[in-house]
């Protein structure tokens, strides 16, 4: 059985999800603003007869039709940076300012981690932790590439995250897009379901749920933390949200999702899941020709 097949009751139109699933996945680009702004960004693409378009909801996000995203001079000097569409949604959720002190606890490759550099106008601190060696290069690479300053690379476990050789004892902000089952990334890995199962989904819940504990514990009183995956199982989304709310203080704040999405799932198979998992957002591929994810926003109370 495809391992979507069990999604289908969360899904407003089966048809539609299941065909979205299947096409490729458009390529898109972030226009780096530490380097360029976008108008500048399009006018170089334009001038190297780029065909691009741009994303609606979006100023920085083209979407490159007929192209590679790294195959122009602009992409080489830094001006714009391969990432998909719906990952931007976490650090516009999260909105980081200028000078701020935020964690990035699954930070490598990167796009997420620099793109939160580029929101903080390259001011202030982004502490970018991964596990993975490997991983961790690329992370340095990009931010080399984009030019990025604030950024404080790291190689530690999440789950139990130390600060003390930092210098601070907490963070404003926190972003937490966790390893998962990446059912999501179907339409850019046609092979990701073939070694699914269900044995992985709940042990990589485990690990999402110590992570995100660690990023309540480590965010200031009245800080932010996002919680993000590009899977489609309630138990490395909803459940793990859920999980945080019982043993951390936090609460699940709403925010204004700029793609068009649903509303958290309370119930799934023999579980039941706090009521305010409903202020959480799944975006499904089918409702604006992206990838699949979910992102939640919390606020630390104590």
């Amino acid at each position: 059985m495809n391992p979507l097949e069990r999604y289908a009751p969360l899904v407003d139109d089966t048809d539609a999800f299941f065909e979205a699933c299947e096409r490729p996945l458009p390529s898109v680009v972030r226009v780096n603003t530490i380097k360029a702004d976008p108008e500048r960004a399009r006018r170089a693409l334009d001038d190297e007869g780029v065909v691009y378009e741009p994303v609606d909801w979006h100023d920085g996000l083209l979407r490159l039709p007929d192209a590679s995203p790294g195959t122009n001079w602009p992409y080489f000097h830094g001006w714009l940076h391969g990432q998909e569409e719906v990952s931007a949604v976490p650090a516009l959720a999260l909105d980081p300012q200028p000078g701020e002190k935020v964690w990035d606890s699954c930070a490598a490759p990167g796009s997420k981690t620099t793109q939160l550099s580029a929101m903080m106008d390259d001011r202030g601190v982004v502490v970018g932790n991964d596990n993975n060696l490997g991983r961790l290069s690329s992370l340095r690479h990009n931010a080399e590439r984009l030019g990025v300053t604030n950024l404080v690379v790291t190689k530690q476990d999440g789950r139990n995250f130390s600060l003390k050789p930092l210098g601070f004892d907490e963070f404003d902000r926190a972003i937490v897009d966790a390893p998962c089952s990446c059912e999501g990334t179907i339409r850019k890995n046609p092979d990701t379901l073939d070694q699914w199962t269900l044995e992985h989904v709940h042990s990589v819940a485990a690990v999402q749920k110590g992570i995100l504990s660690r990023a309540v514990q480590a965010t200031k009183p009245g800080g932010t933390v996002v919680y993000s995956t590009c899977t489609f199982a309630p138990e490395e989304n909803e459940a793990v949200v859920d999980h945080v709310l019982d043993t951390e203080e936090c609460k699940v704040v709403d925010f204004d999702c700029p793609l068009d999405s649903v509303s958290g799932v309370t119930e799934w198979e023999d579980d039941s899941y706090d009521s305010s998992v409903t202020d959480t957002h799944r975006i499904y591929p089918h409702l604006n020709d992206t990838g699949g994810f979910y992102c939640a926003k919390l606020e630390v109370t104590a």
